[in-house]
Order: structure tokens, then C-alpha cells, then sequence
């Protein structure tokens, strides 16, 4: 029987994932507590050989904005909804003084630097897969952008995570035509479905799943599958903190349980976050993270549990 492993892929984005929805000035301390917590949590990484994927938008790769501007690509989305056009967002804010929100391309170095973490991508301009208007061409004009920056630090990109888990199944060979080998899949259930509306029975489900015991959400090392590229489903979102320090005890225990059973069970647990996550009440948010380790630690001296990246699960590195 293989070994259980845990997978940890992190959707690093800061302000290109979420500035539809935010006023970016209201935004300014948790941005920066992102910003100071992201060493702290590589730290913890480093500390515990914990390997972990990070699908890094591309556009966070740039230096400043004359960069950004020459490395917009030919094709760039086209969407309905146009407040989700990152390129007009940018020339927007490109004098809003907010440029360490937009670029990061030391944080993106300091991550290379620690061993075990795989820079992967999360597209270049945190593309929408599943959104009206946009077109495969202009998709592929995107990833390939992305895999020319990374080639500027010597990284060849070969895991990719779709922006908002907008999994696009007809996309999977735009990867595979440009050398990206594994992409992460949705978790299982019905209330990850992104082809299907999301409605407030979803949500609702989603947020108790994070809470409450309901299903396993470990798999079998079979449920990796090949389509045209690999797809590996992910497990658990780790939600942000909660004011209710009840409820962040719950979703604790939830995920350490679950790490447990994927030990003793030889089964994969994947889980996935966005850095910024910990921007809220950050002190106790690396605590419930080292909280995590710990657990994974247990089960590594004791099940032999594994840490591997998304790459590694891809190569089949697991013994």
C-alpha cells in the first residue's frame, strides 16, 4: 500500500485575485499582513520539510508597471463582465501608491530560495476559465505569458491552478501544448461543481463541510488521473479566521482529523489556501498553521506520511 501524503498548493494572487470585489484602500493592513506573514509561513515550511506548490499569478513576476505594460499579451480576455478585466483594473491603479500589492517579484524569489516549494502557476493575469467572452486563444496567450516570465528565473512551470477553481476540462490541452504537466481539480462534491451556478444552498454547504464531519475528504493515489494532463483533485479550502474562536477550534480539528485518516489509510489530502488568507488576525493564523504541521509531523514518524508538491504527486514520487 502507498504511503498517505499531504499536498499543500497555495494560490498566491494578492490584489489580482480579488480586486473586483474590494475597495483597494480599505484593503492597505491586510495586504501588508500578507506581505509580513508570508516568510513566517515559509518559515514554518522550512522548518518542518514541508513541500508545497505555489500557483503564483504572473503578473505578480513584474518589477513595476513600465514591465508590467511591455508584458501584457497580444490576446488579453475579453469577458462580459467587464469589471473583471485585470488590465483595465491595472492602468486604473497604476498611481494608487499600492504598487507592493500589484508586484512581487522578491517575495517570488525568497520562496525559490527555500527548499521543497515548487513555483507553480495560477495564469498570468488570474484568468476566469468559465466566464462569458473570454476565448481558448486567449487563454493560451495567458499561460504563455506566465511561462515566459518564469523562464526569466529560471523556472519552468509544470503545475497550474485554475483562477477561483474555474476548472475548464476543453483547456487541459492549451496546458499540455505548453509543457504544464498536472493542473488542480475540484474537490468531489457536488457544492464544487464551478460549471454549475453558485447558489446560496452551495455556499452554505461549502461553509458548514468546513466545520462539521460530512464525508472523507482524502483519496485513493488512483483518483490522480490522466487527462491529457493530470488532474489531482484538491481536499480542503482552509478557511480564513474566524472572529468565533469556536468555530476556528472546529475547522481545526476537522483538518487534522482528516490529515490522520489520509496517514493510516495510504491516501493523498490536498490542501489549498491563498496567502492573503492569513492577512486576517495573522499571529493566530500561523499558529493554527503550525497547529496543522504538528499533526502532519505525527503522522509522518508515525505512518511514514509523505510531503510532496503537485509535481511530485504528477512524477509519481510517492512510495
Amino acid at each position: 500500500m502507498k504511503k498517505g501524503a499531504l499536498v499543500i498548493s497555495l494560490d498566491f494572487e494578492l490584489v489580482w485575485g480579488i480586486f473586483d470585489h474590494i475597495e483597494i484602500a480599505d484593503k492597505k493592513t491586510y495586504f501588508n499582513n500578507t506581505l509580513n506573514t508570508i516568510p513566517k509561513m515559509l518559515a514554518v515550511f522550512d522548518k518542518n520539510g514541508i513541500n508545497v506548490t505555489w500557483a503564483t499569478v504572473g503578473m505578480l513576476f513584474n518589477e513595476n508597471w513600465d514591465e508590467w505594460h511591455a508584458n501584457i499579451p497580444l490576446q488579453t480576455p475579453t469577458y462580459d463582465k467587464t469589471i473583471l478585466n485585470p488590465y483595465e483594473y491595472g492602468k486604473q491603479h497604476q498611481k494608487s501608491g499600492y504598487d507592493t500589492f500589484f508586484f512581487a517579484p522578491n517575495l517570488i524569489k525568497d520562496i525559490q530560495s527555500v527548499k521543497g516549494q515548487e513555483l507553480a502557476t495560477h495564469t498570468y493575469s488570474h484568468y476566469y476559465c468559465l466566464e462569458k467572452g473570454q476565448t481558448i486563444e486567449q487563454f493560451e496567450a495567458d499561460v504563455q505569458q506566465a511561462v515566459k516570465l518564469a523562464t526569466k528565473l529560471n523556472t519552468k512551470l509544470k503545475s497550474l491552478v485554475f483562477p477561483r477553481n474555474q476548472f475548464n476540462k476543453t483547456y487541459l490541452e492549451v496546458c499540455h501544448r505548453n509543457q504544464i504537466e498536472t493542473v488542480r481539480s475540484n474537490p468531489n462534491n457536488w457544492y464544487w461543481d464551478t460549471t454549475k451556478p453558485d447558489t446560496l444552498f452551495s455556499k452554505l454547504a461549502r461553509t458548514g463541510d468546513a466545520y462539521l464531519p460530512i464525508g472523507n475528504k482524502s483519496y485513493a493515489w488512483e483518483s490522480v488521473t490522466k487527462e491529457t494532463v493530470v488532474c489531482q483533485p484538491a481536499s480542503r479550502f482552509l478557511r480564513p479566521q474566524h472572529k468565533l474562536e469556536l468555530l476556528n477550534k472546529m475547522r481545526l480539528i476537522r483538518i487534522k482529523n482528516e490529515i490522520q485518516q489520509a496517514a493510516k489509510n495510504g491516501e493523498i489530502y490536498h490542501l489549498w489556501w491563498h496567502p492573503h488568507n492569513f492577512g486576517i488576525d495573522s499571529e493566530n493564523a500561523i499558529k493554527a498553521l503550525s497547529e496543522i504541521i504538528e499533526t502532519f509531523v505525527h503522522c509522518r514518524d508515525k505512518y511514514g506520511m509523505q510531503s510532496l508538491t503537485m509535481k511530485q504527486v504528477s512524477d509519481g514520487f510517492g512510495d
